[in-house]
């Protein structure tokens, strides 16, 4: 039976499995976009004057000239922790609460992160293309060498919840941290010996840097040429916060040219990187699709949390974890 029109009308801008939305599927009529493309499709674009609630990807930018195009819109949930593709002052000035996924992705991601770490650590991605195009003749005292975590430093680049479980894990293999972070982390160095330095200090001392700060205009290509100068030789850059953060071509110059040793990225700018990128054919970078929170059980609890969000913004409750709540401030004075 097709859904009544006069239901609630929730935009998912792109496909979900719908048993992970069960709990919307009594509540809303969903109309789901289409998959392997980033932004609104011309399908969802003509429904937003009559769409009450939107269930948004990072890749989908909502800014004033959707909101203008929404004037029932009731509710955002953004399928992710980040907010980066949503114009949030706007959505704020608007009266429109925002939901996100904060927390859920924080363990796999950390996971991810180291290991694109190891991987990076012991060259598995050179390793494994030899293997497979017949360099691998028989095994060798010097072949395939990499670096060892044990007693190594790692500099974590903002210390929240991601970089504190990233801090974790990295003491567990023996590896000596030093961080950055504007946020108080006195029980991180109680239970992993961490150390707070300077960022010139971490660029100088750090074998390993792991990046886990937010995309503003100060973190925008923070990681340069002029940055890379500053790093060891033998340093591995691992990304799996934000693709904007690290200079792309700079990246290119400085792995081809020894200024670091390698990279292994989650996340690129822009994203997805294309296939003929420069990045792609060095054998010191490895880079994957932004699969930070890629696991069964991640994705399906973020698609739990971005229900309740949504349902409690079609029915005036305050959401769950909502990324401004100033909003209601705003509301209770209309």
């Amino acid at each position: 039976m097709p859904d009544n029109p006069d239901r609630t009308l929730v935009l998912v801008t792109h496909p979900i499995p719908k048993n992970w939305l069960s709990p919307l599927l009594d509540h809303c009529r969903l109309e789901i976009g289409e998959g392997g493309t980033a932004g609104f499709s011309d399908m969802l674009k003509t429904m937003l004057p009559q769409t009450d609630g939107i269930i948004s990807m990072l890749m989908d930018p909502i800014n004033a000239g959707i909101l203008e195009k929404a004037p029932r819109l009731k509710v955002i949930s953004n399928y992710a922790a980040g907010l980066d593709n949503i114009d949030l002052p706007e959505c704020t000035r608007r009266g429109i609460p925002v939901g996100h996924t904060p927390g859920i992705l924080t363990a796999a991601t950390a996971d991810l992160t180291m290991a694109l770490l190891l991987s990076a650590a012991r060259g598995i991605k050179r390793a494994a293309l030899d293997a497979r195009e017949g360099r691998w003749k028989s095994w060798t005292p010097d072949g395939w060498l990499g670096h060892d975590l044990k007693d190594a430093c790692l500099g974590i680049i903002g210390m929240g919840l991601i970089g504190s479980e990233v801090a974790a894990r990295a003491a567990a293999f023996g590896m000596r941290i030093v961080y950055t972070s504007l946020l108080d982390n006195r029980e991180v160095e109680r239970r992993t010996g961490a150390k707070q330095v300077e960022l010139d200090d971490l660029l100088a001392q750090s074998d390993f840097i792991s990046l886990h700060v937010p995309l503003t205009a100060d973190t925008r290509h923070m990681f340069n040429k002029s940055t890379f100068q500053k790093m060891k030789s033998n340093a591995i850059l691992v990304n799996a916060a934000r693709g904007p953060i690290i200079d792309m071509d700079d990246l290119a110059g400085a792995l081809e040219n020894g200024l670091i040793a390698a990279a292994a990225l989650d996340v690129t700018e822009p994203e997805p990187l294309p296939p003929g990128h420069r990045l792609f054919s060095l054998p010191n970078c490895l880079i994957v699709p932004h699969i930070g929170s890629a696991t069964f059980g991640t994705r399906q609890k973020m698609a739990v949390m971005a229900s309740e969000n949504l349902l409690a913004g079609l029915e005036g409750r305050p959401l769950p974890a909502c990324a401004n709540p100033e909003v209601y401030q705003i509301k209770s004075k209309n």
